[in-house]
């Protein structure tokens, strides 16, 4: 019998999508091995899936384990990800951790989980599991089905060696590597099997896959949209310099990829763009976003991040990017300030506009891309849309649809299942949500 067998064991995953894929992972795994996942105390261990891209990243991280601590002072503290492969042992010994794993290590997360479940340390005695993440080959995670979402989050390239001057994730991440596509369709067929019929791909820098492997990134987007029972594929973030006409069209022909980029663009300004090292210029931006509209059509949903309070940021820079992301008619933005990174290139550079500026920056930011993407959505009201069911009750439930946008509608309690797929009438928008009648 496993060590796990019985175990109660909490997930928390902060960050970006393919964190959630790692969580996900995790959890299959976990609960393969016989252990219960939940999402509240009481716990034997619980399992912080990590974010270090930002100094809020790293609070909420920090804080999350003071409370798990404080919640369940008998249990096993599991802190993994990319902040864990990046803060002194000292720190995460202060804090409670009792195992540290490292990226390109969580694989081998149960095994070390269980023997400290079987065999407890001494007080303030803390494993550790990192290693040079440069050096190290995939992390043979795998997942036959999603635990904690209904759409199945896939990760099929890891690490950038792009250099984006506010950017710590090469050094925690490591270098670019693609996973064997044999291995990615292989999984895609058990997540399928398992009942769920949407799937995201994912990677830290998603425009590399292919490197080392025989397929392309377009390739394996064609052999997937062949697979019988995966009626949804779709993207978690293409960052804008792969993003060719030739990748487009090789979407364009795959019937089940649905009709949404999220593309960062961080700034509209050239000079802030030039010195983030991002490799590409605003009016490049603007026409890759005019080649997806016109491969897609007007209805294709864009979505873009914007870092503000940006070294050398000035007002006029700010207002161009606010410019630009109006003109092109931009969807969900996501907009978060800078915040520096010790050993990045752009830690120490000293014309960074104040924390109120980023703050009101922020503000205005997000208002607009609340605007927009209200705006964007009211084109969808009066339409029949096909929406993946995510939860509901009392008889309002909710879901996706092909375009990510959220759609709220009336449904009958016990006959909606989440992870299916029904199709329902639009009759309003409110601030980007889509509010539907019964579903036909």
């Amino acid at each position: 019998m496993s060590a796990l067998e019985g175990r109660t064991i909490r997930l928390e995953v902060l960050g970006c999508r393919t964190n959630q894929y790692e969580g996900d992972a995790l959890a299959f795994a976990l609960s393969e091995a016989g252990a219960r996942v939940v999402d509240a105390p009481p716990y034997d261990a619980v399992v912080l899936v990590s974010c270090t891209i930002t100094a809020v990243a790293d609070r909420k991280g920090r804080a999350l384990l003071r409370r798990f601590r404080r919640e369940c002072p008998g249990a096993v503290v599991v802190l993994c990800g990319c902040q864990a492969q990046a803060m002194p042992l000292e720190e995460a010994r202060s804090l409670g951790v009792d195992v540290l794993v490292g990226n390109r290590r969580k694989a081998l997360l149960p095994e070390l989980l269980a023997r400290r479940l079987v065999s407890p340390a001494r007080a303030g005695e803390m494993e550790t599991c990192r290693g040079d993440v440069h050096q190290a080959p995939w992390d043979p995670l795998e997942m036959g089905r999603p635990v904690l979402h209904t759409r199945a989050f896939l990760k099929i390239q890891d690490g950038c060696d792009h250099g984006c001057a506010y950017c710590i994730v090469p050094s925690v991440r490591g270098g670019p590597v693609s996973r064997p596509p044999d291995e990615v369709l292989a999984e895609v067929r058990r997540i399928v099997a398992s009942g769920c019929v949407e799937v995201v791909l994912t990677g830290v820098h998603m425009g590399l896959y292919g490197r080392g492997v025989p397929y392309s990134l377009g390739e394996l987007v064609r052999r997937l949209g062949k697979m019988e029972g995966l009626r949804r594929i779709r993207f978690g973030s293409l960052e804008p310099f792969a993003l060719s006409e030739e990748l487009l069209e090789e979407l364009r022909s795959v019937r089940t990829f649905c009709p949404h980029l999220h593309i960062p663009l961080q700034s509209g300004d050239d000079e802030v763009l030039r010195r983030m090292r991002r490799g590409y210029s605003a009016s490049r931006f603007a026409r890759q976003v005019d080649a997806l509209r016109r491969t897609f059509g007007d209805d294709v949903h864009v979505s873009t991040d914007l870092l503000v309070g940006f070294p050398g940021e000035n007002e006029e820079a700010f207002r161009r990017t606010l410019a630009l992301v109006t003109q092109l008619q931009l969807g969900r933005l996501h907009v978060f300030p800078y915040s520096p990174r010790p050993g990045t290139a752009a830690a120490a550079w000293p014309d960074r506009p104040s924390r109120e500026e980023a703050r009101e920056r922020c503000r205005e930011g997000e208002a607009l891309g609340k605007a927009l993407l209200s705006r964007y959505a009211a084109r969808f009201v009066g339409r029949e849309v096909e929406v993946l069911v995510e939860e509901g009750k009392n008889g309002t439930f909710q879901g996706l649809s092909p375009h990510f946008l959220r759609v709220r509608y009336e449904g009958v309690d016990g006959a909606e299942k989440p992870g299916t797929l029904v199709t329902v009438k639009i009759r309003s928008e409110d601030r980007g949500v889509l509010r539907g009648g019964d579903r036909s």
